[in-house]
C-alpha cells in the first residue's frame, strides 16, 4: 500500500498462505494503487502512454511510480491473489548494505516522497485510514481518526 511504511509495503508478505489476514483480503480480487513489479502485466500501449519506467529509479519503487503514474490515466491497478509465483527478493543484485547501495536507495526514497508528495498526503483509498502507517500488518492506530 501507498504510504505504508513511509513509502510503500507489500501488505500481503509473510502472511502463510491459509491464513486469513484482515477480512481475508489477500484473498480477493481487488483494485490497489500499486503492485510489485516483480510480477506484473500491463498492455503496452498503456506502458507506452505513461512514458516506460522512470529509470531514475534504478532499484526500488519504479514499480509504485509506474503504477500511480497509470493510475493517473484512470486505469485501475488489479491485484489478482490467484497468481502464484516465488520471488527472491535481491538474489540477483545482492542486498542492499553496501554505501553505495544505501545511498542509491535513500536517493530513490527521496526522490518518490518528493514526486509523490500530494498523493502520499491524501493517503492511499484502497487502505484502512484506521490503520497505522508505520505498520505493514493491519495494526490499528490507537488515536481517533477524523473523518
Amino acid at each position: 500500500m501507498v504510504g505504508v511504511l513511509t513509502v510503500a509495503a507489500h501488505i500481503f508478505r509473510n502472511w502463510p498462505k491459509d491464513n486469513l489476514a484482515y477480512f481475508g483480503r489477500e484473498r480477493l480480487i481487488q483494485n490497489m494503487n500499486a503492485v510489485t513489479a516483480a510480477c506484473i502485466m500491463t498492455k503496452r500501449e498503456i506502458y507506452e502512454q505513461v512514458d516506460f519506467m522512470n529509470e531514475e529509479f534504478a532499484v526500488a519503487f519504479n514499480d509504485i511510480d509506474f503504477c500511480l503514474r497509470i493510475r493517473k490515466l484512470g486505469k485501475l491497478i488489479v491485484y489478482n491473489p490467484y497468481v502464484e509465483f516465488v520471488h527472491y527478493e535481491s538474489k540477483t543484485r545482492g542486498n542492499d548494505n553496501d554505501p553505495d547501495k544505501i545511498e542509491r536507495f535513500q536517493r530513490e526514497i527521496n526522490l518518490f516522497l518528493e514526486t509523490w508528495k500530494e498523493k502520499l498526503a491524501q493517503g492511499d483509498e484502497y487502505y484502512n485510514k484506521n490503520f497505522r502507517l508505520d505498520n505493514d500488518q493491519y495494526a490499528i492506530k490507537t488515536e481517533k481518526v477524523e473523518d
